[in-house]
Protein backbone atom coordinates (compact mmCIF):
# COMPACT_ATOMS: atom_id res chain seq x y z
CA UNK A 1 0.00 0.00 0.00
CA UNK A 2 2.97 2.37 0.45
CA UNK A 3 4.02 2.15 -2.94
CA UNK A 4 0.48 3.07 -3.92
CA UNK A 5 0.60 6.14 -2.09
CA UNK A 6 3.95 6.84 -3.51
CA UNK A 7 2.60 6.74 -6.87
CA UNK A 8 -0.21 9.16 -6.01
CA UNK A 9 1.92 11.19 -4.51
CA UNK A 10 3.92 11.02 -7.46
CA UNK A 11 0.84 11.72 -10.28
CA UNK A 12 -0.27 14.83 -8.63
CA UNK A 13 2.84 15.84 -7.80
CA UNK A 14 2.23 16.15 -4.42
CA UNK A 15 4.17 16.70 -1.45
CA UNK A 16 3.83 15.00 1.51
CA UNK A 17 3.11 17.66 3.95
CA UNK A 18 0.52 18.85 0.95
CA UNK A 19 -1.35 15.72 0.75
CA UNK A 20 -1.45 15.22 4.72
CA UNK A 21 -3.09 18.46 4.69
CA UNK A 22 -5.20 17.41 1.26
CA UNK A 23 -6.66 14.79 3.54
CA UNK A 24 -6.81 15.91 6.98
CA UNK A 25 -4.43 13.62 8.83
CA UNK A 26 -1.04 15.16 10.40
CA UNK A 27 2.06 15.69 8.50
CA UNK A 28 3.81 13.36 10.65
CA UNK A 29 1.84 10.11 9.72
CA UNK A 30 2.67 10.57 6.01
CA UNK A 31 5.87 10.60 7.04
CA UNK A 32 5.97 7.74 9.08
CA UNK A 33 4.12 6.01 6.87
CA UNK A 34 6.17 6.35 3.95
CA UNK A 35 8.97 5.50 5.98
CA UNK A 36 7.37 2.22 7.16
CA UNK A 37 7.52 3.06 10.87
CA UNK A 38 3.71 2.81 10.78
CA UNK A 39 1.28 0.84 8.85
CA UNK A 40 -2.33 3.19 6.87
CA UNK A 41 -5.41 2.69 9.38
CA UNK A 42 -8.87 2.89 7.82
CA UNK A 43 -9.62 6.67 9.14
CA UNK A 44 -6.71 7.33 6.28
CA UNK A 45 -7.34 4.95 3.96
CA UNK A 46 -10.91 6.27 3.60
CA UNK A 47 -9.83 9.82 3.67
CA UNK A 48 -7.39 9.06 1.19
CA UNK A 49 -10.06 7.91 -1.23
CA UNK A 50 -12.70 10.45 -0.41
CA UNK A 51 -10.30 13.46 -1.27
CA UNK A 52 -9.49 12.12 -5.21
CA UNK A 53 -11.96 10.97 -7.45
CA UNK A 54 -9.45 8.55 -9.32
CA UNK A 55 -9.00 6.16 -6.84
CA UNK A 56 -11.18 2.78 -6.04
CA UNK A 57 -10.78 1.47 -2.51
CA UNK A 58 -10.05 -1.82 -4.40
CA UNK A 59 -7.16 -0.57 -5.91
CA UNK A 60 -5.53 1.17 -2.70
CA UNK A 61 -5.96 -1.57 -0.03
CA UNK A 62 -5.36 -4.49 -1.94
CA UNK A 63 -3.75 -3.19 -5.39
CA UNK A 64 -6.42 -4.80 -7.28
CA UNK A 65 -8.09 -2.79 -10.60
CA UNK A 66 -6.20 0.39 -11.98
CA UNK A 67 -5.25 3.88 -11.04
CA UNK A 68 -6.38 6.44 -12.25
CA UNK A 69 -10.11 5.14 -12.61
CA UNK A 70 -10.46 6.21 -16.15
CA UNK A 71 -8.64 7.69 -19.04
CA UNK A 72 -10.60 10.37 -19.19
CA UNK A 73 -9.57 11.65 -15.84
CA UNK A 74 -5.78 10.72 -16.88
CA UNK A 75 -6.22 14.06 -19.16
CA UNK A 76 -7.94 16.15 -16.17
CA UNK A 77 -5.84 14.93 -13.35
CA UNK A 78 -8.37 17.25 -11.51
CA UNK A 79 -8.16 17.18 -7.67
CA UNK A 80 -10.52 17.64 -4.89
CA UNK A 81 -9.05 19.95 -2.23
CA UNK A 82 -11.56 21.04 0.30
CA UNK A 83 -9.18 21.05 3.15
CA UNK A 84 -6.38 23.52 1.55
CA UNK A 85 -8.99 26.10 0.34
CA UNK A 86 -8.31 28.52 2.85
CA UNK A 87 -11.31 31.10 3.91
CA UNK A 88 -11.21 34.48 2.46
CA UNK A 89 -10.90 37.45 5.01
CA UNK A 90 -12.48 40.10 3.15
CA UNK A 91 -15.08 38.55 0.84
CA UNK A 92 -18.51 37.58 1.56
CA UNK A 93 -17.85 37.93 5.21
CA UNK A 94 -21.04 39.87 6.78
CA UNK A 95 -18.85 41.17 9.55
CA UNK A 96 -17.11 43.56 7.20
CA UNK A 97 -20.57 44.65 5.81
CA UNK A 98 -21.52 46.52 9.23
CA UNK A 99 -19.55 49.94 10.32
CA UNK A 100 -17.56 49.56 13.06
CA UNK A 101 -18.74 51.41 15.49
CA UNK A 102 -15.91 54.55 16.92
CA UNK A 103 -15.74 54.34 20.50
CA UNK A 104 -13.03 56.36 22.35
CA UNK A 105 -12.12 56.55 25.75
CA UNK A 106 -9.66 59.29 25.59
CA UNK A 107 -10.16 62.40 25.05
CA UNK A 108 -9.80 64.68 21.92
CA UNK A 109 -6.02 66.68 21.39
CA UNK A 110 -6.79 70.50 20.16
CA UNK A 111 -6.03 68.98 16.44
CA UNK A 112 -8.26 67.03 16.22
CA UNK A 113 -10.80 69.08 17.25
CA UNK A 114 -10.17 71.45 14.39
CA UNK A 115 -10.25 68.58 11.76
CA UNK A 116 -6.84 67.96 11.07
CA UNK A 117 -6.06 63.91 11.32
CA UNK A 118 -3.69 62.29 13.58
CA UNK A 119 -1.69 59.61 13.09
CA UNK A 120 -3.01 56.69 14.59
CA UNK A 121 -1.16 53.20 15.75
CA UNK A 122 -2.21 49.60 16.12
CA UNK A 123 -2.30 48.58 19.68
CA UNK A 124 -3.41 45.43 19.64
CA UNK A 125 -5.81 43.10 17.18
CA UNK A 126 -7.85 40.04 18.06
CA UNK A 127 -8.87 37.54 16.07
CA UNK A 128 -11.99 35.60 17.29
CA UNK A 129 -12.85 32.26 16.05
CA UNK A 130 -16.39 30.63 15.46
CA UNK A 131 -15.07 27.57 17.93
CA UNK A 132 -14.77 29.95 21.01
CA UNK A 133 -11.33 30.64 21.11
CA UNK A 134 -9.52 34.16 20.24
CA UNK A 135 -5.92 35.06 19.26
CA UNK A 136 -4.73 38.11 20.42
CA UNK A 137 -1.73 40.13 18.74
CA UNK A 138 0.11 43.07 20.28
CA UNK A 139 2.94 45.02 19.10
Amino acid sequence: MIDRIKLILDYYNLSASTFADMIDVPRSSISHLLSGRNKPSLDFVVKVEKAFDEIELDWLVYGRGTFPKSKSTIISKEVKSPNIESPSLFNENPVFEQQPEKKSNTQFSGNEQKGIPVEKRIKNIVVLYDDGTFDDYKK
